[in-house]
Protein backbone atom coordinates (compact mmCIF):
# COMPACT_ATOMS: atom_id res chain seq x y z
CA UNK A 1 0.00 0.00 0.00
CA UNK A 2 2.85 2.36 0.81
CA UNK A 3 4.48 1.88 -2.60
CA UNK A 4 1.15 2.58 -4.32
CA UNK A 5 0.70 5.77 -2.29
CA UNK A 6 4.23 6.98 -3.07
CA UNK A 7 3.78 6.27 -6.79
CA UNK A 8 0.44 8.11 -6.87
CA UNK A 9 1.75 11.18 -5.02
CA UNK A 10 4.63 11.47 -7.49
CA UNK A 11 2.47 11.10 -10.61
CA UNK A 12 1.95 14.53 -12.21
CA UNK A 13 -0.59 13.43 -14.82
CA UNK A 14 -4.13 13.08 -13.36
CA UNK A 15 -5.30 10.67 -16.07
CA UNK A 16 -2.62 8.17 -15.03
CA UNK A 17 -3.62 7.90 -11.37
CA UNK A 18 -6.55 5.48 -11.62
CA UNK A 19 -4.82 3.28 -14.26
CA UNK A 20 -1.94 3.03 -11.79
CA UNK A 21 -4.38 1.88 -9.10
CA UNK A 22 -6.06 -0.53 -11.51
CA UNK A 23 -2.78 -2.38 -11.97
CA UNK A 24 -1.64 -2.35 -8.34
CA UNK A 25 -4.85 -2.71 -6.33
CA UNK A 26 -6.34 -6.16 -7.19
CA UNK A 27 -3.54 -8.34 -5.68
CA UNK A 28 -3.71 -6.35 -2.43
CA UNK A 29 -7.27 -7.54 -1.75
CA UNK A 30 -7.29 -10.97 -3.38
CA UNK A 31 -8.48 -9.93 -6.83
CA UNK A 32 -7.26 -10.50 -10.36
CA UNK A 33 -8.53 -7.40 -12.14
CA UNK A 34 -10.90 -4.48 -11.60
CA UNK A 35 -13.14 -1.90 -13.20
CA UNK A 36 -13.30 1.61 -11.75
CA UNK A 37 -16.09 4.16 -12.01
CA UNK A 38 -15.20 7.83 -11.62
CA UNK A 39 -18.82 8.95 -11.77
CA UNK A 40 -21.97 7.66 -10.13
CA UNK A 41 -22.64 3.93 -10.46
CA UNK A 42 -25.56 3.76 -12.85
CA UNK A 43 -26.39 1.96 -16.07
CA UNK A 44 -26.57 4.94 -18.42
CA UNK A 45 -23.47 7.08 -17.96
CA UNK A 46 -20.17 7.56 -16.23
CA UNK A 47 -16.44 7.22 -16.89
CA UNK A 48 -15.38 3.58 -16.77
CA UNK A 49 -11.75 2.44 -16.70
CA UNK A 50 -9.92 -0.87 -16.51
CA UNK A 51 -6.57 -2.54 -17.25
CA UNK A 52 -5.66 -3.06 -20.90
CA UNK A 53 -6.27 -6.82 -20.71
CA UNK A 54 -9.94 -6.23 -19.88
CA UNK A 55 -10.38 -3.16 -22.08
CA UNK A 56 -10.08 -5.16 -25.30
CA UNK A 57 -13.06 -7.30 -24.35
CA UNK A 58 -15.00 -4.33 -23.01
CA UNK A 59 -14.66 -2.50 -26.35
CA UNK A 60 -16.48 -5.35 -28.11
CA UNK A 61 -19.47 -5.40 -25.75
CA UNK A 62 -22.94 -4.33 -26.82
CA UNK A 63 -24.85 -1.52 -25.15
CA UNK A 64 -26.82 -3.83 -22.86
CA UNK A 65 -23.67 -5.52 -21.54
CA UNK A 66 -21.90 -2.19 -21.00
CA UNK A 67 -24.89 -0.99 -18.99
CA UNK A 68 -24.66 -4.03 -16.74
CA UNK A 69 -21.02 -3.31 -15.95
CA UNK A 70 -21.70 0.40 -15.41
CA UNK A 71 -24.45 -0.29 -12.91
CA UNK A 72 -22.39 -2.78 -10.95
CA UNK A 73 -25.19 -5.07 -9.75
CA UNK A 74 -25.97 -5.59 -6.91
CA UNK A 75 -24.09 -2.71 -5.30
CA UNK A 76 -25.58 0.49 -6.71
CA UNK A 77 -29.05 0.05 -5.15
CA UNK A 78 -27.53 -0.86 -1.78
CA UNK A 79 -25.09 2.03 -1.58
CA UNK A 80 -27.43 4.68 -2.95
CA UNK A 81 -30.12 3.68 -0.43
CA UNK A 82 -28.04 4.84 2.53
CA UNK A 83 -24.79 6.37 3.75
CA UNK A 84 -22.91 3.12 4.39
CA UNK A 85 -19.88 2.69 2.11
CA UNK A 86 -18.47 -0.53 3.57
CA UNK A 87 -16.82 -2.80 0.95
CA UNK A 88 -19.05 -5.75 0.15
CA UNK A 89 -18.98 -8.88 -2.04
CA UNK A 90 -21.68 -9.54 -4.60
CA UNK A 91 -22.60 -12.88 -3.02
CA UNK A 92 -23.05 -11.35 0.41
CA UNK A 93 -25.08 -8.51 -1.07
CA UNK A 94 -27.37 -10.56 -3.32
CA UNK A 95 -27.18 -14.10 -1.90
CA UNK A 96 -27.96 -16.94 -4.28
CA UNK A 97 -29.40 -14.52 -6.81
CA UNK A 98 -25.88 -13.37 -7.66
CA UNK A 99 -24.69 -16.54 -9.41
CA UNK A 100 -27.68 -16.61 -11.77
CA UNK A 101 -27.74 -12.88 -12.53
CA UNK A 102 -26.96 -11.49 -16.01
CA UNK A 103 -24.02 -9.57 -14.51
CA UNK A 104 -22.45 -12.74 -13.10
CA UNK A 105 -22.77 -14.47 -16.47
CA UNK A 106 -21.27 -11.45 -18.21
CA UNK A 107 -18.15 -11.20 -16.07
CA UNK A 108 -17.69 -14.96 -16.38
CA UNK A 109 -17.64 -14.65 -20.16
CA UNK A 110 -15.66 -11.40 -20.25
CA UNK A 111 -12.89 -12.04 -17.71
CA UNK A 112 -13.44 -15.61 -16.45
CA UNK A 113 -14.36 -14.23 -13.03
CA UNK A 114 -17.00 -15.50 -10.61
CA UNK A 115 -16.94 -13.05 -7.72
CA UNK A 116 -16.93 -9.28 -7.23
CA UNK A 117 -15.82 -7.09 -4.34
CA UNK A 118 -17.09 -3.50 -4.41
CA UNK A 119 -14.84 -0.81 -2.92
CA UNK A 120 -16.74 2.49 -3.00
CA UNK A 121 -15.00 5.72 -2.13
CA UNK A 122 -15.89 6.50 1.50
CA UNK A 123 -18.21 9.45 0.98
CA UNK A 124 -21.09 9.78 3.41
CA UNK A 125 -23.24 11.45 0.76
CA UNK A 126 -23.26 12.24 -2.94
CA UNK A 127 -22.72 9.98 -5.96
CA UNK A 128 -21.38 6.49 -5.33
CA UNK A 129 -18.00 6.09 -7.04
CA UNK A 130 -15.16 3.62 -6.70
CA UNK A 131 -14.14 0.28 -8.12
CA UNK A 132 -15.19 -3.35 -8.40
CA UNK A 133 -12.53 -6.04 -8.01
CA UNK A 134 -13.01 -9.43 -9.69
CA UNK A 135 -11.67 -12.91 -9.06
CA UNK A 136 -12.29 -16.49 -10.15
CA UNK A 137 -12.60 -19.60 -7.97
CA UNK A 138 -13.63 -19.03 -4.38
CA UNK A 139 -15.27 -15.88 -3.08
CA UNK A 140 -13.32 -13.10 -1.37
CA UNK A 141 -12.53 -13.85 2.27
CA UNK A 142 -13.19 -11.72 5.34
CA UNK A 143 -9.51 -10.73 5.28
CA UNK A 144 -9.85 -9.53 1.69
CA UNK A 145 -12.83 -7.38 2.65
CA UNK A 146 -10.93 -6.01 5.66
CA UNK A 147 -7.97 -5.01 3.46
CA UNK A 148 -10.40 -3.36 1.04
CA UNK A 149 -11.71 -1.24 3.93
CA UNK A 150 -8.16 -0.25 4.83
CA UNK A 151 -7.54 0.77 1.21
CA UNK A 152 -10.54 3.11 1.04
CA UNK A 153 -8.75 6.17 2.52
CA UNK A 154 -5.90 5.68 0.04
CA UNK A 155 -8.30 5.50 -2.90
CA UNK A 156 -10.10 8.61 -1.68
CA UNK A 157 -6.81 10.52 -1.32
CA UNK A 158 -5.65 9.52 -4.79
CA UNK A 159 -8.97 10.58 -6.29
CA UNK A 160 -8.78 13.94 -4.51
CA UNK A 161 -5.30 14.35 -5.97
CA UNK A 162 -6.67 13.52 -9.44
CA UNK A 163 -9.44 16.11 -9.20
CA UNK A 164 -7.12 18.82 -7.88
CA UNK A 165 -4.57 18.19 -10.64
CA UNK A 166 -7.33 18.28 -13.25
CA UNK A 167 -8.54 21.58 -11.80
CA UNK A 168 -5.02 22.99 -11.88
CA UNK A 169 -4.56 21.91 -15.48
CA UNK A 170 -7.82 23.56 -16.53
CA UNK A 171 -7.14 26.83 -14.75
CA UNK A 172 -3.38 27.28 -14.87
CA UNK A 173 -2.44 26.16 -18.35
CA UNK A 174 0.26 23.66 -19.38
CA UNK A 175 1.59 21.34 -16.69
CA UNK A 176 5.20 22.06 -17.70
CA UNK A 177 4.98 25.39 -15.80
CA UNK A 178 5.05 23.49 -12.53
CA UNK A 179 7.86 21.31 -13.83
CA UNK A 180 9.91 24.44 -14.65
CA UNK A 181 9.80 25.40 -10.97
CA UNK A 182 10.57 21.82 -9.91
CA UNK A 183 7.39 21.56 -7.85
CA UNK A 184 6.26 18.02 -7.17
CA UNK A 185 2.61 17.05 -7.84
CA UNK A 186 1.86 17.16 -4.11
CA UNK A 187 3.52 20.58 -3.73
CA UNK A 188 1.50 21.81 -6.71
CA UNK A 189 -1.67 20.58 -5.03
CA UNK A 190 -0.77 22.34 -1.77
CA UNK A 191 -0.01 25.52 -3.72
CA UNK A 192 -3.44 25.43 -5.36
CA UNK A 193 -5.10 25.12 -1.94
CA UNK A 194 -2.95 27.95 -0.59
CA UNK A 195 -4.30 30.10 -3.40
CA UNK A 196 -7.80 29.22 -2.20
CA UNK A 197 -6.86 30.78 1.18
CA UNK A 198 -7.05 27.48 3.09
CA UNK A 199 -5.15 27.25 6.36
CA UNK A 200 -2.50 24.59 6.88
CA UNK A 201 -4.96 22.64 9.04
CA UNK A 202 -7.65 22.82 6.38
CA UNK A 203 -5.18 21.70 3.70
CA UNK A 204 -4.13 18.79 5.90
CA UNK A 205 -7.75 17.70 6.37
CA UNK A 206 -8.43 18.02 2.63
CA UNK A 207 -5.41 15.91 1.67
CA UNK A 208 -5.42 13.53 4.63
CA UNK A 209 -1.98 14.57 5.90
CA UNK A 210 -0.68 16.18 9.11
CA UNK A 211 -0.23 19.91 9.70
CA UNK A 212 3.50 19.28 10.03
CA UNK A 213 3.64 17.68 6.59
CA UNK A 214 1.69 20.59 5.11
CA UNK A 215 4.18 23.08 6.58
CA UNK A 216 7.08 21.09 5.12
CA UNK A 217 5.46 21.27 1.69
CA UNK A 218 4.90 25.02 2.12
CA UNK A 219 8.55 25.56 3.11
CA UNK A 220 9.69 23.76 -0.05
CA UNK A 221 7.27 25.78 -2.17
CA UNK A 222 8.69 29.03 -0.69
CA UNK A 223 12.23 27.90 -1.45
CA UNK A 224 11.49 26.84 -5.03
CA UNK A 225 9.52 29.99 -5.86
CA UNK A 226 11.95 32.29 -4.02
CA UNK A 227 9.28 33.70 -1.69
CA UNK A 228 8.97 34.19 2.06
CA UNK A 229 5.27 34.29 2.89
CA UNK A 230 1.88 33.06 1.75
CA UNK A 231 0.77 36.24 -0.01
CA UNK A 232 4.01 36.63 -1.92
CA UNK A 233 3.93 32.96 -2.87
CA UNK A 234 0.40 33.15 -4.25
CA UNK A 235 1.22 36.31 -6.21
CA UNK A 236 4.38 34.71 -7.60
CA UNK A 237 2.48 31.56 -8.53
CA UNK A 238 -0.19 33.62 -10.30
CA UNK A 239 2.50 35.52 -12.23
CA UNK A 240 4.05 32.23 -13.36
CA UNK A 241 0.66 30.82 -14.32
CA UNK A 242 0.88 28.04 -11.73
CA UNK A 243 -2.46 28.99 -10.18
CA UNK A 244 -5.33 31.02 -11.63
CA UNK A 245 -5.59 34.75 -10.96
CA UNK A 246 -8.54 35.89 -8.81
CA UNK A 247 -10.62 36.83 -11.85
CA UNK A 248 -10.11 33.37 -13.34
CA UNK A 249 -11.18 31.68 -10.10
CA UNK A 250 -14.36 33.75 -10.02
Amino acid sequence: MLSVAVAALNEPEPERLWPLLAEALPPLCGGETLIYKLDEWNASSGTVGMPAAVADGFARLGEESVSLLREGYPFAPLYTAGRDRTPLTARRAAGRAWSTSPTARLIGDLMDAHHVLAIPLPKAAGPVTGCMVYRSGRDFTDDHVRVASELQPLLAAVDRQRRLLERLRRSAGPAHRAADTRLTPRETTVLLLLADALTASAIGRRLGISDRTVHKHIEKIYRKLGTRDRVGTVLRAQHLGLVPAPSARR
